[in-house]
């Protein structure tokens, strides 16, 4: 489990289309080059069933290889799961790309927020932002709840409600 400095905890894993060996070397590799300490399980998936499995091979990789030959490299995907077990965020990566860690926190702070406090985040929200009022809620329920709410459109309310 990881807590940030505003609260957030979240477990962590990985899976990864390669051998554990190689994945022990990555770690070590990763810990030197970042001056980090890679604290997550990465789950082994060299014969790509898992990732065949969630579809998570790239159409236009497997077509290249067939022309080529080799490995088809796997999307690089994020899902967020809920303590429920139930998946509330997918994104997928082309290979050539790497994930944004800072948009996946934030996407598990508003989850986390969202969740107990019952709002809404806007586009390119951080926390201590502010937020969205449903329009399930009323106004007035609003105030009653959080305090100070303003109205841009009746649909449309944005108030605090800290970290």
């Amino acid at each position: 489990m990881r807590r940030r400095e505003h609260g957030t905890c979240v477990n962590g894993g990985s899976q990864s289309a390669n051998d554990l060996s190689s994945h022990d070397q990555w770690v070590n590799d990763i810990n030197e080059v970042c001056s980090t300490t890679v604290q997550f399980p990465i789950i082994a998936d060299a014969d790509r069933k898992v990732a065949f499995l969630y579809d998570m091979i790239s159409q236009g990789d497997l077509d290249n290889l067939a022309k080529t030959g080799g490995i088809a490299f796997t999307i690089r995907a994020v899902y967020i799961i809920d303590p429920a077990k139930k998946i509330r965020l997918t994104m997928l990566y082309p290979a050539s790309t790497g994930r944004n860690t800072t948009e996946v926190l934030r996407v598990i702070d508003s989850l986390q927020l969202g969740d107990k406090k019952g709002i809404a985040t806007p586009i390119d929200w951080t926390v201590g932002d502010d937020v969205i009022v449903p329009p399930s809620v009323t106004t007035e329920d609003a105030r009653k709840k959080f305090g100070e709410v303003r109205e841009v459109k009746p649909y449309l309310r944005f108030t605090n409600v800290g970290k």
